[in-house]
């Protein structure tokens, strides 16, 4: 009786085990509100290549945070127009004294603001 009871306690377990497991394995979104900025290959101090090495192009879809992995798809909505654009990680950025959580390229930027404002107020979601 002893070793049934045991066996049933150690099967309760590894079943809620496995189930909470699992649970935390979906994928959650991250959203990140902030200001966003862009920058250019006209910019004093910009370098040829990103952060990833790629060759630094502006008319690309891409941009530069400094705490997501490179290649992750960014979905980066402006809030004030509700207009938004796909990005991947290929830099590191912007400098973290300015407090923004990432900087779109000329191109990604002029997708869903006016590139004389400079910065916009967006989220940016991981996809």
């Amino acid at each position: 009786m002893k070793k049934a009871a045991v066996m049933l306690i150690v099967l309760i377990t590894v079943v809620f085990s496995f189930s909470s497991v699992g649970e935390g394995l979906k994928p959650s979104p991250t959203i990140i509100k902030g200001k966003a900025s862009w920058y250019s290959q006209n910019d004093p101090g910009i370098l040829l290549t990103t952060a990833n090495m790629e060759r630094f192009d502006d008319s690309q879809l891409t941009c530069a945070v400094w705490d997501i992995a490179f290649n992750t798809i960014l979905k980066v909505t402006n809030l004030e127009n509700g207009k938004s654009v796909l990005v991947r990680v290929n830099d590191r950025g912007p400098a973290r004294r300015l407090n923004r959580p990432i900087d779109l390229t000329k191109e990604a930027f002029s997708r869903i603001a006016d590139l004389e404002k400079g910065l916009a107020d967006v989220s940016v979601e991981i996809i």
